[in-house]
Order: structure tokens, then C-alpha cells, then sequence
């Protein structure tokens, strides 16, 4: 059997190439690495938690409901009506029934709600200005500063919340603003030693340092560099503590040292509620209620907030 051997020419003569190979080779290929941002991968772990996103849905519903019904129905807590006072729920009128002077309890629930989430916030607003500054000055400069700071907190933090609320509240007196502040100086040892915890790890970091270096004011610093590596522990923290404040305020007004009559807050309305449980169990549930259903979303979206900012935290889908 003949055998084929090529011939020199065909082993020294090149190939020739395709265009689209030619094209190629003649151009190097290009990588782009697109960086996400710490905050926008947040983002998206938070949206992949179902009962985060729940929660979120419930407490803007109960938001928009809370401060824009009020304002365009121009509705009327305080409105009384003996004559149709203790009519239970399932009514035309009063779909939740009515109090013992007749104040339709819908209405009451939707008033209240306001109230309750304007003093959640204003108490966590208060928190954590207060302690997230006694925190970044103690952390950042030390010395004597850190140490009269954190025994004051220290002191704070040997009471348990709701005393050193009712104590604040004894000095200051009963009403709403009152309470409002109680809750918010009640719970400002928690942000102060979180914050300050943050600051102690992040001023030695090379960034700070480089800062430092190139003669960059303690102010820039603190504004610029440290704030913002701070605020992943504060908003899980204050996420949190929107329904603790909300619980805190009802159990003063619950006690008679936060909101006073005719107020429609949920707290109060629930201690007005409880004296007629057995003729009218409506008006101790529905608070109850409202109650329970807020502090339950808040604490779902406080969960989700919290595994989505942990940088630690990387679920099975990225």
C-alpha cells in the first residue's frame, strides 16, 4: 500500500488563517470587572429575604395609612356619640365597633397608629444622635473622655429600659413628649457602645491612618471615614429598636405616664380597654392587635436588615 508523505513546501507553507480568527488575534480580549458597592449587594441580599421584604410591605402600608388618611378624610378621633356607644364590630358605621362613648375604634386604631410610629421614630432619632456621638468622641479620642462617658452608660445600663424610662418620666412628668424623650434617653447606652466599639476598630485601619498622614482635621475624619463605616451597625440597631421604642411608649401610657385622654394611643387605648373585656372585648384586642402586627413587621425587617449588612453573611444564591 502506497504511503503518503507530504511534501516540504506543504509543511513550510503557513496556513492560512480565517478573517474572524485574523480579527481575533488581532485584538486582545477585554475583561471588565464591574464593582458592586457594599450597599447595593445589601440591597439585593435584602430583597431575596421573603419575610424581610413582608415585614417592609406591612410597615409602609401602615405608614402611608398612618399619615395620609388622616390629613385627606379629615377624620375625627375625639368625635363622641353615647348613643352609639359599646356597638360591637361588623356594623355598617363602625366596621371595629365603637368605645364606651361612642368614639368609632377604626378611626381610634388608624390616629393612634400616627402616634405610635411618630414616637417610635423620634425616640430612635433621639438615641441615636445622642449616643452615636457620646460613642464617636469616646472611641475616637479615649482618655478621660472615653472613661466618664462609658461609666455614665455603664450606670444607665445597670436599670433595666422601662425603669430608667419611668424614672426619667417621674422627673419630667406625664405626657407624650415626655415620653418620647424618656424612651430615647433610655436607650442611648445601647448606640453609644455600639458605636464606640465601631470607632475603636476603625481608627487604626490604613485608611484612617493615611487620612491622618496627609493632615486631615479629626472633624473630616470622623465625618468622612469613620460615620460611614458606622452606619451598618447603627441602622441594624435602630431598625431594632423602632418596635422596642414603640413597646417602651405603650407601656408608659399603658401605666398612665405617657399619652393622657382622650389620646388615641394604642397603649392607652388598650388600659381603657381592659375595664370592659367582658362586655366589650373589642376594645382591648384590636390595640392589642395593632400592636403586636407592627412590632412583628418591624422585627422582620430588623432580622432581614441585619443579615443583609453583615459582611460575613453570604447566602447560598451568590
Amino acid at each position: 500500500m502506497a504511503t503518503l508523505i507530504p511534501s516540504s513546501e506543504s509543511l513550510e507553507r503557513p496556513q492560512a488563517a480565517s478573517p474572524a480568527a485574523a480579527a481575533s488575534n488581532s485584538q486582545p480580549a477585554i475583561t471588565i470587572h464591574t464593582s458592586v458597592s457594599p450597599w447595593r449587594r445589601s440591597w439585593w441580599r435584602l430583597r431575596r429575604n421573603r419575610l424581610a421584604m413582608a415585614g417592609a410591605f406591612i410597615l409602609i402600608c401602615l405608614s402611608l395609612v398612618a399619615f395620609t388618611v388622616p390629613t385627606l378624610l379629615q377624620i375625627n378621633p375625639y368625635e363622641q356619640s353615647l348613643r352609639d356607644s359599646l356597638v360591637s364590630p361588623g356594623s355598617a358605621a363602625h366596621w371595629l365597633g365603637t368605645d364606651h362613648l361612642g368614639r368609632d375604634i377604626l378611626i381610634r386604631l388608624i390616629d393612634g397608629a400616627r402616634i405610635s410610629l411618630t414616637i417610635g421614630f423620634i425616640s430612635v432619632g433621639i438615641a441615636v444622635l445622642m449616643g452615636g456621638l457620646m460613642g464617636l468622641v469616646a472611641g475616637y479620642f479615649g482618655g478621660r473622655i472615653e472613661t466618664i462617658l462609658m461609666r455614665l452608660m455603664d450606670m444607665q445600663l445597670a436599670f433595666p429600659g422601662i425603669l430608667a424610662a419611668l424614672v426619667i418620666v417621674t422627673v419630667l412628668g406625664n405626657g407624650l413628649t415626655q415620653a418620647m424623650i424618656a424612651v430615647g434617653i433610655s436607650s442611648i447606652p445601647k448606640y453609644a457602645r455600639v458605636v464606640r466599639g465601631v470607632t475603636l476598630a476603625l481608627k487604626h485601619s490604613l485608611f484612617v491612618e493615611a487620612a491622618q498622614c496627609i493632615g486631615a482635621s479629626d472633624r473630616r475624619i470622623l465625618l468622612l471615614h469613620i460615620v460611614p463605616n458606622a452606619l451598618g451597625p447603627v441602622i441594624t440597631l435602630a431598625t431594632m429598636g423602632l418596635a422596642t421604642a414603640i413597646l417602651s411608649a405603650a407601656s408608659l401610657s399603658f401605666l398612665g405616664l405617657g399619652a393622657q385622654p382622650p389620646t388615641a394611643e394604642w397603649g392607652l387605648m388598650l388600659s381603657e380597654g381592659r375595664k370592659y373585656m367582658r362586655v366589650a372585648w373589642w376594645l382591648a384586642v384590636f390595640p392589642g392587635l395593632a400592636i403586636m402586627l407592627t412590632v412583628i413587621a418591624i422585627n422582620l425587617l430588623g432580622d432581614g436588615v441585619r443579615d443583609a449588612l453583615d459582611p460575613y453573611h453570604r447566602s447560598e444564591k451568590e
